[in-house]
This record gives C-alpha cells, sequence and structure tokens, in this order.
C-alpha cells in the first residue's frame, strides 16, 4: 500500500495499526457523468475493536461501551465517499477513524466541584431585585385619574 500518509495517531504513542484495518471500495451513489461508473472510489473502512491489540486494555474497554451502538460483531465501520479520488478517500476515511476512536477512547470528564457564590454578591443581587420590584410597583396606574 504505498503513498499513504503514515500511521494515523489516536492520541499519544497509540497509532491505528495498518495491519489490522480492512479496506473495502465500492462505486459511490449518487451523479455523476464519464468515467463515475468505472471507478470504485466509495471507501468503506472496518476496524475490528473488539479483538484489536493496539489499544491499551482500558482505552478497548472505554471505546467498546461508548461506540456500543456503532460496532457490528465489534467492528466499526467508516466510510467516505466525498471525493472523486480513491486515495483521498482512504485518507478521510482514515483520518475519520481515528478521530472517532480518539474521542472514545479519551478519558472521562473530571467532575465538577460546585462552588459557593460569595454573600456579597447574592445580597446585591436580591437588592437589585427589590429596586426593580419597586420601580415597577411605581408604574401602576393607581393613583392616576
Amino acid at each position: 500500500m504505498g503513498g499513504m500518509s503514515g500511521p494515523y495517531v489516536i492520541r499519544g504513542s497509540v497509532s491505528l495499526p495498518e495491519a489490522e484495518l480492512l479496506w473495502r471500495f465500492s462505486r459511490s451513489s449518487g451523479p455523476g457523468g464519464q468515467h463515475v461508473n468505472t471507478s470504485d472510489s466509495q471507501v468503506e473502512l472496518r476496524f475490528d475493536l473488539a479483538n484489536t491489540g493496539a489499544l491499551p486494555p482500558v482505552w478497548k474497554e472505554r471505546a467498546l461501551e461508548r461506540l456500543a451502538g456503532r460496532l457490528v460483531d465489534g467492528v466499526v465501520v467508516v466510510r467516505a465517499s466525498e471525493h472523486r479520488s480513491q486515495w483521498r478517500n482512504r485518507e478521510t476515511a482514515a483520518v475519520r477513524l481515528a478521530a472517532l476512536l480518539a474521542e472514545a477512547t479519551a478519558p472521562p470528564p473530571k467532575p465538577r466541584r460546585p462552588t459557593r457564590i460569595p454573600r456579597g454578591i447574592n445580597e446585591r443581587r436580591l437588592r437589585e431585585k427589590k429596586q426593580r420590584s419597586d420601580t415597577k410597583r411605581g408604574r401602576t396606574g393607581r393613583d392616576w385619574s
């Protein structure tokens, strides 16, 4: 497979293993003119997430959990058909898969620590509310006649 632009890094030193990627090419759907029915430019990239040894176990577990809805028998599938050239579609599919795995293996966000609102700020807010309320109360047309 000459000409592919290097390993697709997921995060840190972990990248997509070229040997575990399964490529399939088919004809893109949609309109087109001459040449469109002869070139297989749609790319389907399959990656066996359940049986890969390329990801650390913790990452793999996390990814399997988060991508559960997208997996078919533990395999994640990415399609690309927006470019006319098969090579560019391959690039797009590989980059998309790397991004998907990066997102799925990201550590969970740190829990939020609730902060307390300073008393002064709360008092000022209540004071301003009271003022506004008095202003509006003053607008009622009781004594206009």
